[in-house]
């Protein structure tokens, strides 16, 4: 399948700079210069499956973009900011972003975060096959659809790569929750998670509790699976993110917490008190095995 990435940028010799490089990785590209355009492309005719989004643009920034852009699309939204703070970061992942990727920045570690994204995105749904289930798939906030996706594994990242467009130092991109766990409470198949009312339906790439669908998205769906395989084990944050963004932790607890609470809201009843995932203070999280 040809993926459609659009990029957002106010200047000109990045977001050149950007296509250049997704051309060459084969990608179709689109462009805008600000937020509203953005907003227009997305909700236009042609699909687009990633979207690459400069925060700080005129018209309309990125941070108001992202949330009009999450009204009508599930596709991945990188972040592309000057911003450092952590503030700025948890604000850019509380509106719909599946990653943030601060500039200056090195194209090698961006295409391998591109690609990790599209492949989460795929692998639950969202690409490849279309866009599935009544939830319409899985990408930035919503959806579990059904069908399509790449097979696992890390994507290999050089590190002797083109100078920084905009530097990260290159490391191994996101990679996939790997193995499928096994069955808990009633559930007879291998793919399939349980406790109490809380159910992951792996084939299907489903949620529901109590019988109704809840709407993850592709990150809190793949944080959701990977504690939901170890029923009571209490994991760290940094453990939560090597395993379901396939990079190192490097301070990383508010960037896991936001997600985190996220999760809790879509599948408690009462997220102040929640019956499923809980966090133990000062170590982690964990989802509680039930009958």
């Amino acid at each position: 399948m040809d993926y459609t990435i659009l990029i957002c940028d106010d200047d000109e010799d990045i977001s050149s700079a950007l296509e250049i490089y997704l051309r060459q990785e084969g990608y179709n590209v689109l462009r805008a210069e600000n937020g509203a355009e953005a907003v227009d492309v997305v909700t236009g005719d042609e699909a687009v499956h990633l979207i690459l989004l400069d925060v700080m643009m005129p018209v309309m920034d990125g941070i108001r973009a992202a949330v009009k852009i999450r009204e009508t699309s599930n596709a991945p939204i990188l972040f592309l900011s000057a911003k450092t703070e952590d503030t700025d970061r948890v604000l850019g992942l509380n509106m719909g972003g599946d990653d943030y990727i601060t500039k200056p920045f090195n194209p090698v570690e961006l295409m391998a975060r591109v690609k990790a994204a599209l492949r989460r995105y795929a692998r639950l749904g969202g690409l490849d096959g279309g866009v599935g289930g009544t939830s319409g798939g899985v990408g930035g906030t919503g959806g579990t659809g059904t069908g399509g996706g790449f097979s696992s594994g890390a994507v290999d990242v050089p590190t002797d790569g083109p100078a920084p467009v905009g530097g990260f130092a290159p490391t191994d991109g996101p990679a996939p929750v790997g193995g499928t766990g096994s069955c808990d409470g009633e559930g007879t198949q291998a793919d399939i998670f349980k406790t109490g009312g809380l159910v992951l339906d792996d084939n299907q790439k489903r949620v529901t509790v109590d019988g109704e669908e809840a709407t993850l998205t592709a990150l809190e769906y793949n944080i959701l699976k990977f504690m939901m395989g170890s029923m009571d084990r209490v994991f760290t944050s940094s453990q939560i993110y090597e395993a379901v963004w396939g990079e190192p932790a490097f301070h990383v607890s508010k960037t896991v917490s936001v997600h985190i609470r996220h999760i809790r809201e879509k599948i408690e009843i009462n997220p102040k008190e929640p019956r499923y995932l809980k966090v133990i203070y000062g170590l982690g999280y964990k989802v509680v095995k039930q009958p």
